[in-house]
């Protein structure tokens, strides 16, 4: 290496060293193509599910009786399903449903794990044992069960009831996650001094120990947010998400089960089956680019 270049990357070392643990990540998560793609890509799926009334060239229960399953093409962009609704539409409308499943129920559950998490973690004694036990009762649920019961029960109450169960039922594993690395940021010098001048648990968490755990909360929430998608779109698939009546892209997998419309009507299920896919694929890029654009020892 030349003096030039050894000199520019000293340079570049004492820039970095000034910036914020933020503004490093930041930087770096701009460098990751796949990452900002995902990105991108996930920000017009969401931009196009929320425009649906506005763009959807039909209204989501329109039913075209004589043009039942007809293939794209004319006024149909991805043709028909069975009871002669416009695919494109069922698309968008889908997706719509599905989103804001997954964003309701990944802010739901971030907010009730990081409560318990950071509570649990903090504290310690008899208020993490009973905090933790109480999270070992709800892990010990059989998930798919108990969400296929209680989606039943509260069938009527559609949407928000799925909203409701997904998200009582799943804060178990990122409040473990939360509470771990609370407990390892309160043996820290900054908090230890905070807390011997007399700053209360509750300020002390909010400004010392949360910021410290953000960067966790928030690969968690990525991860959170595509797990919800496809708990959404399995349970709609065996008939006990969301009602059949609500368009979301679960519904249009269940609708296109039969052998026939597998065979002879692909455009009835691979739109849907594509879409899932890459918003889930592009939810664990991010989710992996935001983990390395905080991972202190990933190259800079």
């Amino acid at each position: 290496m030349s003096a030039i270049d050894t000199k520019k990357a000293e340079e570049l070392e004492k820039k970095a060293k000034k910036q914020s643990p933020w503004a490093i990540a930041r930087r770096k998560l701009f460098k990751n193509k796949l990452a900002m793609i995902s990105l991108i890509f996930l920000v017009v799926v969401t931009i196009l599910a929320y425009l649906a009334p506005v763009i959807a060239p039909f209204d989501p229960s329109r039913v075209d009786i004589i043009n039942r399953n007809s293939p794209p093409g004319g006024d149909y962009l991805l043709g028909t399903d069975n009871a002669g609704r416009d695919v494109w539409t069922s698309l968008l409308y889908g997706a719509r449903t599905s989103l804001t499943i997954g964003f309701v129920c990944m802010f739901a559950v971030v907010t009730i794990a990081t409560i318990i998490g950071s509570i649990s973690g903090f504290y310690g004694g008899w208020v993490d044992a009973v905090l933790m036990r109480f999270t070992d009762f709800i892990m010990n649920f059989p998930f798919l069960v108990f969400v296929i019961v209680l989606a039943s029960i509260f069938r009527e109450a559609g949407v928000w009831a799925l909203i409701a169960v997904l998200s009582v039922l799943s804060w178990t594993g990122a409040a473990r996650v939360v509470r771990s690395k609370t407990m390892s940021e309160k043996e820290n010098e900054y908090v230890m001094a905070a807390i011997s001048i007399g700053g209360t648990p509750f300020k002390v968490i909010r400004k010392h120990v949360l910021p410290n755990v953000m960067t966790t909360i928030i690969v968690q929430a990525t991860l959170l947010l595509a797990v919800m998608i496809v708990a959404e779109t399995a349970l709609s698939f065996l008939g006990f998400g969301v009602p059949s009546g609500t368009p979301s892209w679960g519904n249009m997998m269940q609708e296109a089960r039969q052998p026939h419309v597998i065979r002879n009507a692909w455009w009835i299920w691979v739109p849907p089956g594509l879409a899932i896919t890459f918003t889930i694929l592009a939810i664990n890029f991010i989710g992996e680019g935001i983990k390395d654009a905080f991972n202190p020892k990933s190259l800079r």
